[in-house]
């Protein structure tokens, strides 16, 4: 399909979001930024992947191996979160208070995990204005596969190596972030029949400046990836190369089984949110390591809202919301619409919401329900 030009969408699409109602001064109180909270936040998920990062060296040096194995998985599993989800919320600048800790962390985050924050700040933009308006948003392009083959499971289950690029954001597996980064640092995005790089095509021609600092990212990823890869080597330490640059390849299943809820089997093309993202119940440890974007369809509502600061969100809207699905059952719900799509492609789970507000117009809307932190680049703000 030929989408037009993103600068054409900017002036002709405007979505009237409907947004639950809440007092303005209960929003407010909510779109506070703490540092405090932060550090909590950000701080523990780093002080978590250190401490993992160093059992495995531990075990590594003591020759441990089953044990090592053991904690290496669990590493694994702590930066997986690395990929797509601290940085989503730095990315918003929402998480401290104090604006250079977001880049900085924002930063860290990204190389570990080998994300590219400018790209995904013009792309996130977008999804934010246009959530699932294939025009304007293609971050997430539906219909999404919630992919239960025996080979991707084992990949995400052990190593993710083979895994592509494909209707979402991001850059797949090893071989394919690998690839994709060196692609990325001579400016180019491969095969543009991939609809994420359709996408990322788009977003370069609609935002030069952002792709100038796309492509130098990707030259220090490179860059600092193989120095790490180098001083390994050099100095006998090869398990740091696993530490430092691979893990965020490990145990991708439990990020995975969380992240394919936010919108897989939903409805596109509609100005409710309640109806396009999906929010889940999970236990305080996933949501943690998930930066409590559970709470999915409430960070798209006011997305100037801190991470931690949703649930209170989700508790002051709730009685204008969907009851939140547990996980398991937003997998059932996802594979029971995938099931019923493959004979019928414009299908979509049409989530209940409460009958009284939902052609109700919200009124006027106020800069802070509007706000989605400081994740705009320049020119599109």
């Amino acid at each position: 399909m030929v989408y037009p030009p993103l600068q054409q969408v900017r002036q002709s699409l405007r979505v009237k979001w409907y947004r639950c109602p809440i007092e303005t001064s209960r929003l407010h109180s909510l779109l506070q930024r703490s540092d405090r909270q932060g550090w909590l936040q950000a701080g523990g998920h780093l002080a978590l992947w250190l401490t993992t990062g160093g059992f495995t060296w531990l075990c590594w040096s003591k020759q441990w191996w089953v044990a090592m194995a053991v904690v290496f998985y669990a590493h694994g599993i702590v930066s997986s979160f690395f990929v797509g989800v601290a940085p989503h919320e730095l990315g918003h600048g929402t998480v401290f208070k104090t604006p250079w800790l977001n880049r900085a962390f924002l930063y860290l985050f990204s190389f570990i995990s080998w994300w590219d924050p400018f790209d995904y700040a013009s792309s996130h933009t977008y999804h934010h204005r246009y959530t699932l308006h294939p025009e304007g948003d293609r971050e997430n392009l539906l219909p999404l596969a919630p992919n239960v083959a025996p080979t991707f499971l084992l990949q995400m289950l052990t190593i993710n190596v083979f895994t592509q690029k494909g209707r979402t954001f991001g850059k797949g597996g090893l071989i394919a972030t690998i690839v994709f980064t060196v692609l990325g640092a001579i400016g180019k995005t491969g095969d543009a029949s991939i609809p994420s790089n359709e996408w990322l095509t788009a977003l370069h021609k609609d935002q030069p400046a952002e792709h100038k600092k796309s492509i130098w990212w990707s030259r220090c990823l490179l860059l600092g990836h193989g120095l790490v890869a180098v001083a390994a080597i050099v100095s006998g330490q090869w398990i740091l190369i696993c530490i430092i640059s691979l893990p965020s390849f490990v145990a991708n299943i439990v990020a995975y089984s969380v992240g394919m809820t936010q919108h897989c089997g939903l409805k596109e093309n509609d100005s409710d949110f309640r109806k396009s993202v999906r929010s889940v119940r999970i236990n305080p440890v996933l949501e943690f390591l998930y930066w409590r974007m559970n709470w999915h369809t409430e960070h798209h509502m006011f997305a100037g809202v801190p991470c931690y600061h949703l649930k209170k969100l989700h508790d002051a809207v709730a009685g204008n919301m969907p009851e939140p699905r547990g996980l398991l059952g937003a997998w059932r719900e996802m594979l029971d619409t995938w099931r019923r799509q493959q004979s019928d492609p414009g299908y979509f789970f049409d989530t209940p919401v409460p009958d009284q507000v939902r052609k109700s117009s919200a009124t006027a809307p106020h800069t802070d329900e509007q706000s989605i932190g400081e994740l705009a680049p320049r020119g599109l703000r």
